[in-house]
């Protein structure tokens, strides 16, 4: 079936003009054409050609053999290790699948659908991509000869979006610190979130997302569109843009930042913070642009802070005690989220920002995850300023 499978489809390519764009009817037809001439060559079962039209349909137009793991709603990540590898983490945990891929050719004609789809570039000379598929999937791409065992492709699913409930639910937060989010969300507070990879930040941003005022003006940043905020109707979503072949034309976080300003938000949401762009998102913060959100990778909120002070640093020439300033006054509440030892995501701290005491930043923790994995309260909010205005009256 495979080698079939392989030679109609070079004689589909072979009779496609490329100056048409063909939709997807009109190529399921060409393939039953290209079936029904190989049957009366040679009968095939109905059970077969069937499985061939589907086949050679999702390496036109999907995913080709990877397509039943994406439909697959247990499987969380899909991870090709080179034309002869396929991993897939189901319910926290990796194993290998039992397929994988014909050829190195097949596995890089995939990869540059799913990245030519979503404008982006990759090739030798610039082996390293991010994309996303229809669904909100993330997508990471590395070729060669960056890759030394051949293409590798790295498929994150993205379900649709856990609500603040689904996490109650899932023990992921306890109830008191949800209601203390949901109220500093409304009083308009900055708030950071911040853990490893694969903690669950986007999952825990869409979800406190959801505590904005529906009637607000929200622009959405990020480098491959993920947030999903289905219940503002005023929503401008913005997404990152990769260099051209000749390496002009890139649009970052920072830039996005900067004409977001100028479309007047009443708040910004930026998916995540990697470099220079913090110092972007901080003089947004400090201007007026309250109740931002942000996320970042970092092992605690100390660590989270340290490396905020870091790419601002990179950014801008203020001494380190005018960046430290810049933080404090921006950054109201730092959210921790990670990957427990049974691989399951909560979140592990709410802190606040404090101030400067000596030159440091200063946290008070709300509440902490203790060794029993319940998310406790230890502290009480400081400064209640916007609460009150918000009229919590607390």
């Amino acid at each position: 079936m495979g080698e079939l499978k392989k030679r109609m489809k070079e004689e589909i390519l072979q009779g496609i003009s490329y100056q048409k764009q063909f939709s997807d009817e009109e190529i399921s037809e060409l393939i039953d054409e290209k079936i029904m001439e190989q049957t009366e060559k040679e009968p095939m079962p109905l059970k077969d050609r069937l499985l061939l039209q589907k086949e050679l349909f999702d390496s036109f137009r999907r995913l080709d053999i990877l397509q039943e793991l994406v439909d697959n709603p247990t499987i969380t990540e899909i991870m090709v290790n080179g034309p002869g590898e396929v991993f897939v983490e189901t319910g926290g945990r990796i194993r290998r699948w039992d397929k994988s891929f014909e050829s190195k050719e097949q596995l890089t004609d995939l990869i540059l659908q799913i990245v030519g789809r979503v404008n982006r570039i990759v090739n030798t000379s610039s082996p390293i991509a991010d994309a996303r598929l229809s669904d909100g999937s993330r997508v990471h791409v590395v070729l060669e000869p960056i890759a030394l065992n051949g293409p590798i492709l790295t498929i994150r699913k993205f379900p649709e979006p856990i609500t603040m409930t689904r996490l109650l639910e899932y023990g992921s937060i306890s109830g008191e610190a949800a209601n203390l989010l949901r109220m500093l969300v409304s009083a308009r507070y900055n708030i950071f979130v911040s853990g490893g990879t694969g903690a669950g930040k986007t999952t825990f941003l869409n979800a406190l997302s959801e505590f904005i005022p529906p009637e607000e003006r929200v622009i959405t940043i990020e480098d491959s569109a993920e947030l999903k905020l289905s219940h503002i109707e005023n929503l401008v979503r913005l997404e990152t843009r990769d260099a051209n072949a000749e390496g002009e034309g890139a649009i970052g976080v920072g830039m996005l930042i900067r004409a977001a300003l100028r479309m007047r938000p009443d708040r910004i949401v930026i998916g995540e913070v990697r470099g220079k762009e913090a110092f972007d998102l901080l003089q947004a913060m400090n201007t007026g642009h309250d109740g931002s959100f942000s996320t970042g990778h970092g092992n605690s909120p100390v660590d989270m802070l340290a490396r905020l002070e870091t790419m601002v640093l990179m950014a801008s020439d203020l001494p380190l005690s005018a960046v430290r300033g810049q933080i404090a006054s921006a950054v109201d509440v730092m959210v921790h989220v990670a990957r427990m030892r049974d691989r399951s995501r909560k979140v592990v701290a709410v802190e606040e920002v404090d101030g400067i005491e000596n030159g440091e930043i200063i946290l008070n923790p709300i509440f902490s995850c203790k060794e029993d994995g319940c998310l406790k309260k230890v502290g009480d909010l400081k400064h209640k300023e916007k609460l009150r205005l918000a009229g919590y009256g607390l």
